[in-house]
């Protein structure tokens, strides 16, 4: 049959970027209490298009991806991009995919347990020369309790629902959760799916005894990412916002850091 993506294309316009976006697809990532979790993820995928072709091959993006959804850990993404960039005679190759991760909670004193979600993304790029970058970010919601509320307050102190981003460039392997558990041991508490009342008085009262701004939070991890070491892990570049959902304003509060240690 004819191949009219592989005709030649007079216009001298090199496209960046073609590919696929919105796909929709189960995969299998990994999982430090279960070995393995299967989720839900939204992918996209893309080369780079010189001038001289008219067009990709759009089937062979979901062909290769289907070949990897059963086991995509951190590796093995870059394992599927450099696949992609081979078979489709790029460049480069480049993607992300975004899913909800999955962790059993206990409440922590009742030992109630229940699942709380995290967003995550991989997003990945190889070239034609060897080079190679791999980031995750990762999506901790948290709960922060103001501490100039509690210090000028006779009684009380607001607190709100907040959110953290980290995002990660990494040496080496690391868990989900151990970002999720630093992340959330930086703010006044972290969150849970199920609370009984003996729960809700701790909870509380935990988040009481540690007052956190939006800007104490985000140093708290940054300085907790740069301590982090696991086996031949390591962060070489990161970034941290938060944000947090005001209680008793009309806008929310925010913050970013950023730490390069590739210089």
């Amino acid at each position: 049959m004819i191949d009219i993506q592989s005709e030649a294309d007079n216009r001298d316009v090199p496209l960046q970027k073609v590919g696929i976006k919105g796909l929709e697809y189960p995969i299998k990532v990994l999982d430090k209490a279960n070995k393995t979790q299967t989720t839900s993820a939204v992918v996209e995928l893309f080369v780079n298009l010189p001038q001289h072709f008219k067009g990709t091959h759009m089937s062979r993006f979901i062909e290769i991806f289907h070949k990897y959804h059963s086991d995509l850990s951190m590796r093995q993404f870059l394992v599927l991009l450099e696949e992609i960039r081979c078979r489709l005679e790029a460049e480069r190759a480049f993607g992300s995919i975004r899913f909800p991760f999955f962790v059993e909670k206990s409440a922590p004193v009742s030992g109630q347990k229940g699942m709380m979600v995290y967003r995550c993304t991989y997003e990945g790029q190889v070239t034609l020369d060897g080079e190679s970058h791999f980031l995750v970010s990762i999506e901790v919601p948290v709960t922060t309790l103001c501490p100039c509320s509690k210090a000028i307050s006779q009684y009380g102190a607001h607190n709100q629902r907040g959110t953290v981003v980290v995002k990660i460039e990494s040496t080496g392997f690391f868990w989900i959760e151990d970002v999720i558990a630093l992340v959330e041991g930086a703010a006044s508490c972290g969150l849970y799916s199920v609370l009984k009342r003996a729960d809700e008085k701790h909870v509380t009262e935990t988040a009481y005894e540690n007052p956190r701004f939006v800007e104490d939070v985000v140093r708290e991890v940054y300085l907790a990412l740069q301590g982090f070491r696991s086996g031949d892990c390591s962060f070489r570049w990161f970034s941290v916002e938060a944000e947090n959902y005001e209680s008793i304003h009309n806008h929310n509060a925010y913050a970013y850091a950023e730490f390069d240690g590739r210089k």
